[in-house]
């Protein structure tokens, strides 16, 4: 079979804990990079980048953001849709206030001041856990929405409560099209899923883990758990605050506080459940699959003759969340990503039996 590692041998630890040590997943990933930066710019049409790649892109990010946390640390959310709109917020703020702000650091500030409010917020994971956290979370979630529909300042006085970004600017080259909208946003996905994935393979990816299976355990071996767990809500919140700036800057452009509602928060938390919680390639799985069903459910009966209103297709598509919901949590806890890695198993041994 084409899966096959006859012939690759390690002669080294390195290349033991390489990122892809199978050379067709070396390969595959090479011909994906190249499917993304080279053909789909040629190919793909303004519509495309506008409702499929560019969201699915930030949603990932977000996605990786948030699963660092529940996923690999164990410490529910709810609030991630807070975190988003301090990164959006801030972000903006930056911008407007100082002039010639360039739009990375604009970008990175905003991850910056997500992660202290994500820090402030995670305190309380020292002594609580489950449900108390989530509601701990859920608070920040209420406080975020609340701040930035009363404090006028936010807004930058915004009569109306919504706020516009200025062109996209960065190194002296502006960012008009759809197109070069989601190149800026597919690299960027990029450097923090590669780094994303180094932090959860490295040390303090496996103190996260040990305080998710068992946090007595880990302190005793030695993880001090203030440091693992704020760390977790660090990273976390920093990644889903860049989200949240590129959100805002890259595919709404304008915006109310309402756009980070704690209804993005359940469709990220979602979209972990379903992709594969402790999986950086399920937090992919999970974007795309809440990117994908909407337009299946609008295209898929008219392809059928079917005619479907669009409140019926909205109703269920909140069905199929629900219910694929509770399927994953019942047959497959650890979402597409499980099913995925099931299969690269299977053709790694096949046809032999196992």
């Amino acid at each position: 079979m084409f899966y096959r590692e006859n012939g690759q041998f390690k002669s080294s630890y390195s290349a033991d804990l390489a990122l892809f040590p199978v050379a067709q997943d070396r390969w595959a990933m090479l011909a994906l990079a190249a499917i993304a930066f080279i053909a789909l710019p040629m190919f793909a049409s303004d519509y495309a980048f506008r409702a499929i790649f560019i969201p699915f892109l930030i949603l990932s990010l977000a996605a990786i953001g948030l699963n660092i946390l529940v996923g690999y640390c164990g410490q529910i959310s709810l609030g991630t849709g807070a975190f988003m709109a301090v990164g959006a917020y801030a972000a903006y703020n930056l911008q407007v206030r100082i002039d010639g702000m360039p739009l990375i650091i604009a970008l990175i500030g905003g991850g910056l001041c997500a992660t202290v409010f994500g820090v402030l917020f995670g305190i309380p994971s020292l002594r609580i856990r489950g449900l108390y956290l989530a509601v701990a979370t859920l608070a920040a979630q209420f406080f975020v929405d609340w701040f930035t529909n009363r404090v006028k300042w936010v807004t930058n006085d915004s009569s109306s409560g919504s706020v516009s970004v200025r062109t996209l600017q960065m190194l002296g080259f502006e960012f008009t099209t759809p197109m070069q909208k989601y190149l800026l946003c597919l690299t960027l996905v990029v450097v923090f899923g590669l780094l994303a994935k180094n932090l959860v393979r490295g040390a303090i990816g496996r103190e996260w883990m040990a305080m998710r299976d068992m946090d007595v355990a880990a302190a005793v071996i030695g993880i001090r758990p203030v440091y693992a767990k704020l760390s977790a809500f660090a990273v976390s919140s920093f990644i889903v605050g860049v989200a949240g700036a590129l959100w805002g800057f890259v595919h709404l452009g304008a915006w109310e506080p309402s756009a980070f509602s704690i209804d993005k928060s359940l469709q990220l938390l979602f979209m972990i459940i379903i992709g594969g919680l402790g999986s950086i390639a399920g937090s992919f799985f999970g974007a795309a699959f809440v990117v994908l069903l909407p337009l299946f459910l609008n295209y898929v009966p008219h392809w059928l003759g079917l005619s479907i209103s669009t409140g019926t297709a909205s109703h269920l598509e909140h069905m199929i969340f629900g219910a694929l919901i509770v399927f994953f949590l019942i047959v497959e806890p650890h979402g597409l990503a499980r099913l995925w890695s099931t299969g690269r198993q299977k053709l790694r041994l096949w046809p032999f039996p196992h």
